[in-house]
């Protein structure tokens, strides 16, 4: 199990840093020069190049590459091209703000999900019906589309949730459970967004699931032996449902941070997407490369930790690993 523990764990890193090499070639290949948008469109040719010099863009990719890599593996993420903020700070700021997010979205979509999936695979029927055409709709809808429409008709129809930030312009003034009060209203609409998001697939997943499950023998032998119908779903169909459910877990993690990026930027919400949205417009190539960076090792960290859990949950995968590490 730590043998191979260890070669995912190497094997994510590898793919850390195919992402961030990539990622940082595109976005130098991409239009736009920071040193022009520092300058100002009046800027003489020798001022443009001396900023350009002043950056280290004049310098051929290779190189800048280099150096980069090995000062952002110092802990030396630079500052920011934009705002001359240290990089290290912004990420270090905004990065909580991202896992508390992304983290909540992804109990409550699993938890409802596996609730709604379950009725659908046990009742049937009009309801399965039902059910399966809110599901479907909510893992086709995008994201920003959801969330504008949220900020619709519960911001500017209802009144009733506030749309951007984490929390009021007041928020410095409000003590116990006025301050909370005012930091769950802020997260109610992104949250409710990126749930809703994962919500639809995961439904289907553990409605196929237990529709698989349910006519297997071992469920089979549980009836025979005058278990009661609860006992036999909750113990038997769900229980054994729910393991590959874990791995989907895995595959969700990549999309519920690709999804909060758009997210982010829709609500405002301070976190690591935002921050790279913002870098984006202004061609702030440090804090794009180490919001690359932090978001690809949380994904990485998150698929280490369903095939954790994965293995925890399935005994035939701890059995085969002695097997395969003498092989």
């Amino acid at each position: 199990m730590l043998r191979t523990f260890v070669r995912r764990a190497l094997a994510g890193m590898a793919v850390v840093m195919g992402v961030v090499t990539l990622m940082f070639f595109l976005i130098r290949m991409a239009p736009g020069d920071p040193a022009l948008l520092l300058v100002g469109p009046t800027a003489t040719p020798e001022q443009l190049v001396a900023q350009r010099e002043a950056l280290g863009l004049d310098r051929p990719l290779p190189d800048q590459y280099a150096t980069w890599l090995s000062r952002f593996l110092r802990g030396d993420w630079g500052s920011s091209i934009a705002t001359g903020r240290p990089v290290r700070a912004m990420v270090s700021a905004a990065w909580p703000a991202t896992v508390s997010l992304v983290g909540l979205s992804l109990v409550l979509s699993y938890v409802i999900g596996i609730i709604v999936g379950a009725i659908q695979a046990t009742r049937g029927g009009r309801l399965d019906t039902t059910l399966s055409v809110v599901t479907v709709t909510l893992f086709a809808v995008p994201g920003y589309w959801l969330g504008l429409m949220l900020v619709m008709v519960f911001t500017y129809w209802m009144r009733a949730l506030p749309a951007f930030g984490a929390a009021g312009l007041d928020a410095d003034f409000l003590t116990g459970w006025d301050r909370v009060a005012d930091r769950l209203r802020h997260l109610a609409l992104p949250l409710t967004t990126l749930t809703l998001i994962g919500l639809g697939g995961t439904a289907r997943y553990v409605r196929g699931a237990m529709l698989d499950v349910r006519n297997a023998p071992h469920v089979a032998i549980a009836r025979a032996k005058g278990l009661s119908p609860l006992q036999v779903v909750v113990r038997h169909v769900l229980r054994n449902a729910l393991v590959p459910v874990l791995t989907l877990l895995g595959l969700s993690l990549p999309a519920l941070f690709s999804g909060a990026v758009f997210i982010e930027a829709i609500f405002a919400w301070p976190g690591v997407g935002r921050i790279m949205v913002e870098a984006v417009g202004a061609r702030d190539y440090p804090v794009i490369m180490a919001a690359t960076a932090v978001s690809a090792t949380l994904v990485v960290l998150g698929n280490l930790m369903a095939e954790a859990l994965t293995a925890w949950a399935d005994p035939r995968l701890r059995a085969a690993e002695p097997s395969a590490g003498a092989a």
